[in-house]
């Protein structure tokens, strides 16, 4: 068959798909359920918008890789060259949960301009720009300098068993996008977190016989109040304290995210629990963390008699930071001037992909076409605008070389 850098397919599927339209391709994709099934009951997970993409990528020349990290969980690595070096486009295929929306999930819409229904924004618009950026590297007339590898994910919304799964496998590339919804602004850098289970053990007992009794959800309470010193809107030990925040992510913080605990209002609760969550900077140590907390724990153990407290460690995911003087930032730069965008930096507020790569040692950040105040809304869209621009400056990013 030939090197896919230097041949082009016989024959691209004559439709706006196969030209690689970026607004068809997201009408498409939206179209298609990809719930995420450990979100919500019956999500229909990837394998279906995967089974859409695949003949494509292969029309264009690439590569394509199916890999099924859990059963009826599926992910798409495409290739395209063997030059080097190498640049990452990564997407997810899942999104969340439709319940409780107030528009149809899973169709595209009419409002003009733009594209609305589950996963719009976060971000079958970031793949649909991906797969346009394919479309027209594929159509060159020229060899392709590089290699192009697109990742297409599964359940990036839960645990990133999709990306996981690439990276175990040997994933190697020198430098990547993820397209998530950045408003074509470029994102270097996110917080990471860690959750932390902390339980109360106290005594049973009638609500008639508190000489019996040890009532957990106080204990409780004294302990997320004794946490607050820690958080101190950014300012406590758990940050740093004393530290100048992150240019571009502020401070750490802590809060409690669920609670539950007692049988009923006349008897003394045995036990209750709390989740947290804090939100970490590069560098920060889930150990120290942990540490930190548990020593602030025993205080409040120590002081509140007949009470018992434990902390458990949940999820744990890295923070990143990308300096803005490597090639990739300043190529994404000079592509969005190129293409009549004015380049803006700014955080993700959210955890993402990126950071794993980055963990890595690849430079990589976050770019990509909606907003993230759009992600997991009950009327989610996107403006085909976007859309639109995003496609041009990825493929300029490409083809200009300017990433490497």
């Amino acid at each position: 068959m030939g090197d896919p850098a230097t041949r082009k397919p016989d024959a691209f599927p004559d439709d706006a798909l196969g030209r690689g339209d970026p607004i068809a391709w997201t009408r498409v994709l939206v179209s298609i359920p990809s719930v995420n099934p450990s979100l919500e009951e019956g999500g229909a997970g990837e394998a279906a918008i995967a089974r859409a993409i695949h003949p494509y990528l292969a029309h264009w020349g690439f590569q394509v890789e199916v890999r099924e990290p859990e059963p009826g969980r599926v992910s798409l690595l495409a290739s395209f060259g063997s030059g080097s070096p190498t640049l990452l486009l990564c997407g997810h295929l899942d999104t969340v949960g439709v319940a409780g929306m107030r528009i149809p999930p899973f169709e595209p819409g009419s409002e003009p301009g733009r594209i609305q229904g589950r996963g719009s924004a976060d971000m079958k618009s970031g793949v649909a720009a991906i797969l346009s950026a394919a479309a027209a590297v594929a159509h060159m007339d020229t060899p392709f300098p590089g290699r192009l590898v697109i990742a297409l994910t599964a359940d990036e919304e839960h645990a990133s068993l999709g990306l996981q799964d690439l990276i175990e496998g040997g994933l190697a590339v020198d430098a990547a996008i993820v397209t998530e919804p950045t408003s074509l602004t470029m994102a270097p850098a996110n917080k990471g977190f860690l959750w932390m289970t902390l339980r109360a053990e106290g005594k049973a007992a009638h609500g008639s016989r508190p000489e019996l009794g040890r009532d957990a959800i106080r204990g409780l309470a004294r302990a997320i109040v004794a946490l607050d010193a820690l958080d101190d809107a950014g300012r406590g030990s758990l940050t740093g304290g004393g530290m100048p925040p992150h240019i571009l992510l502020g401070r750490a913080s802590l809060h409690a995210g669920t609670i539950r605990g007692g049988e009923a209002p006349s008897v003394y609760p045995a036990h209750a629990e709390v989740t947290l969550e804090a939100r970490l900077l590069p560098g920060d140590d889930p150990q120290t963390v942990l540490e930190e907390v548990r020593t602030a724990l025993r205080v409040v153990e120590a002081s509140s008699q007949g009470i018992r407290l434990s902390l458990e460690q949940g999820m744990f995911r890295p923070a990143a930071a990308l300096s803005l003087d490597t090639p990739l930032v300043k190529g994404l730069e000079a592509s969005l001037e190129a293409c009549g965008v004015e380049p803006r930096v700014a955080p993700m507020t959210a955890w993402v992909e990126s950071a794993w790569l980055m963990q890595m040692g690849i430079p990589a950040l976050c770019f990509g076409p909606g907003s993230i105040a759009q992600a997991h809304t009950d009327d989610e869209s996107v403006a085909e605008d976007e859309i639109r621009k995003a496609a041009e400056v990825l493929t300029h990013l490409i083809v200009s070389g300017r990433w490497m």
